[in-house]
C-alpha cells in the first residue's frame, strides 16, 4: 500500500480506469458474442457501435477494430443478414423541406456620410 499522497491518487485513478476499461471490453465481447449467436442487422450493428466505443477510448487500435469489425461482416453476408442502409447526417436536412431564411440585408445608399474629424496638430516640445 503506498505511503505517498500521489501514489495513493493514482491507485485510485487506476482501479477507476480498469473497471471502466473492463465493462467495455465485457460489452464488446458480449455484442459480439450475441452477433454471432443470432445473426441480424441490428446485432451486428450493435457490435460494430460497441467496437467503435472501445476505439474511442482507446482500449482498441483502429486497426484491430477494422478488422473485427470485418470479420463480423463476413459472418453476416455468410448468414445472409440483409443489411439496412443508414441515413446519413448530410441526407436528413435535404429530406425536410427548406426552411425560409431571412433575405440579407441590402447595403443602402443613403447612409450618413461619416463627420470628418479635423487630425489634433501634436507639437513637439523640447525640454
Amino acid at each position: 500500500m503506498p505511503l505517498i499522497k500521489s501514489a495513493i491518487k493514482r491507485m485510485k485513478q487506476i482501479a477507476k480506469r480498469r473497471e471502466r476499461n473492463l465493462a467495455i471490453k465485457r460489452d464488446v465481447k458480449l455484442a459480439t458474442k450475441a452477433f454471432l449467436a443470432n445473426p441480424s442487422a441490428e446485432s451486428l450493428s450493435k457490435a460494430q457501435s460497441e467496437l467503435d466505443t472501445a476505439v474511442k477510448k482507446g482500449l482498441l487500435k483502429k486497426g484491430t477494430a477494422s478488422r473485427r469489425k470485418a470479420a463480423l461482416a463476413k459472418a453476416a453476408k455468410a448468414a445472409g443478414v440483409k443489411l439496412t442502409a443508414k441515413k446519413t447526417a448530410k441526407a436528413a436536412p435535404a429530406a425536410k423541406p427548406a426552411a425560409k431564411k431571412p433575405a440579407a440585408k441590402a447595403k443602402t445608399t443613403t447612409t450618413k456620410p461619416a463627420a470628418k474629424k479635423t487630425a489634433a496638430k501634436k507639437t513637439a516640445t523640447k525640454k
